[in-house]
């Protein structure tokens, strides 16, 4: 083997089975409800990580549509907060990639470390 240090990196999205598109609940969806979880603002979460509040608006709600599920309450200018769903399927989603990364990991370390 070579003397360049290898990683793995793993990318887990939730979409509907079938579905054309590349869009689902991934790591981009995931930041942004944290943020919404810790600011109480969609708004203030979408700057936070320099995006425009439309386009965090239009991946939520995009997400939203595929999985049928509200992820986030709007409540104006007084801001946005989890729903109940939308804060269990982020925290299911979070124990799976960790999961995943585990695995992944094992089986790097077998055939590459």
């Amino acid at each position: 083997m070579s003397d360049v240090k290898l990683a793995i990196k793993t990318r887990i999205t939730i979409r509907p089975e079938g579905d054309p598109d590349n869009h689902g609940f991934g790591r981009g969806v995931e930041v942004l409800l944290m943020g919404v979880d810790r600011y109480g603002s969609l708004n203030h979460a979408a700057k936070s990580l320099g995006m425009a509040y439309s386009k965090a608006w239009n991946l939520i709600r995009t997400v939203e549509e595929k999985l049928h599920m509200r992820l986030i309450d709007r409540d104006g200018a007084h801001g946005s907060t989890l729903t109940a769903e939308g804060r269990e399927f982020l925290q299911h989603y979070q124990e799976m990639v960790r999961a995943a990364n585990d695995a992944a990991q094992a089986v790097f370390a077998k055939y590459f470390q």
